[in-house]
């Protein structure tokens, strides 16, 4: 544990350094206020704050600049949490207050406000489909070989796809099979469709069960939406890096393990190589859960640079995950 004046140290190092992305010098946090120690105390005690892993020096003419080991200590002990300012609060109230439509377009605009206050990437994941009930679904005949069959589900998704059927296929049985399913769907999850019961006409029993199949491939994976990648371009100077950063932030399947496994760790602050994606190790990434009615139907996060304003991107996440629940949470009464 770090005494006070390490902390505070440290601390002002941190601050400074997330503001100027420059390695501070001592002489430069004697003169800041709450210091109130001279520059070569400072300087002794940022020798053992790099020994002791909390700082690094890039060269040996330069100042010091935080590791991980630093970030996590600061983040730990913040002595107050971030606030929204009032700007970036009223933008928040007045998206969520006007926005409307489909939930897969909430959620992208979410993520683009989430990168534009946060000045991050952001991530976006939505609610399974699956485990949503059904509010309504319908069979609609398109042609002699196609239908189209169309779900709304409780928490705002709306799902529609086409169907191959018989040409043969009369428009009284695509009606019976249209009514069948929204008398025994509705109410009910994709997920309990093979408790499906009968119609009493075979045929019309297989169009219902070709119906629910189609759309049991498409539901089960959630949403997921990244936006502010160009934000990460500026945040690094190396090409490589950030052509790495966006390579990974393009493939799905890692953003979600990454933001699922944060939770599960019980974290809202992953620093640089604690979250385990490689090409992400100069990365922070700070997520909370969007939770209704006590279950969790989805994660929001920000990822930036491991200087980013903590503070800041924590209230953020905070705000916007509860305004998101509120929102989906109407959505669902």
């Amino acid at each position: 544990m770090l005494d006070d004046r390490k902390t505070s140290i440290l601390r002002a190092v941190v601050q400074e350094y997330i503001t100027t992305a420059q390695p501070v010098g001592s002489t430069h946090i004697a003169d800041l206020p709450g210091v109130r120690v001279s520059s070569a105390t400072v300087r002794n005690e940022m020798a053992v704050l790099e020994q002791e892993g909390y700082l690094a020096q890039p060269h040996t003419s330069a100042g010091r600049v935080p590791t991980d080991k630093g970030y996590r200590f600061f983040v730990d002990h913040m002595t107050t949490p971030g606030r929204l300012d009032t700007a970036a609060t009223q933008r928040v109230g007045t998206f969520f207050d006007t926005a409307h439509g489909r939930l897969e377009e909430l959620l992208h605009q979410t993520t683009n406000l989430l990168a534009q206050v946060t000045q991050h990437a952001a991530v976006v994941v939505g609610p399974r489909a699956e485990t949503a009930t059904v509010r309504s679904v319908q069979i609609v005949g398109l042609s002699a070989r196609h239908a189209m069959v169309v779900a709304v589900f409780s928490n705002g998704t709306i799902d529609s796809q086409t169907i191959d059927i018989d040409s043969d296929m009369s428009d009284v049985r695509i009606s019976a099979a249209s009514a069948h399913l929204q008398s025994a769907m509705v109410g009910h999850s994709i997920d309990q469709a093979d408790k499906l019961r009968s119609s009493g006409d075979p045929v019309v029993d297989a169009l219902c069960n070709l119906a629910v199949g189609t759309l049991r491939k498409t539901v089960g994976d959630e949403s997921v939406f990244v936006g502010g990648a160009s934000s990460m371009a500026r945040a690094f100077d190396a090409v490589d890096t950030v052509r790495e950063v966006l390579r990974t932030l393009e493939q799905q399947y890692v953003v979600v393990s990454l933001v699922r496994d944060i939770l599960d760790r019980g974290l809202t602050v992953a620093i640089g190589a604690e979250h385990g994606v490689e090409p992400l190790a100069l990365c922070s990434v700070v997520v909370a859960p969007v939770v209704v009615d006590g279950d969790q139907v989805g994660t929001i996060g920000v990822l930036g640079p491991t200087r980013m304003d903590y503070p800041q991107a924590l209230a953020t996440v905070e705000v916007v995950s509860d305004r998101l629940a509120k929102r989906l949470g109407e959505g669902a009464a």
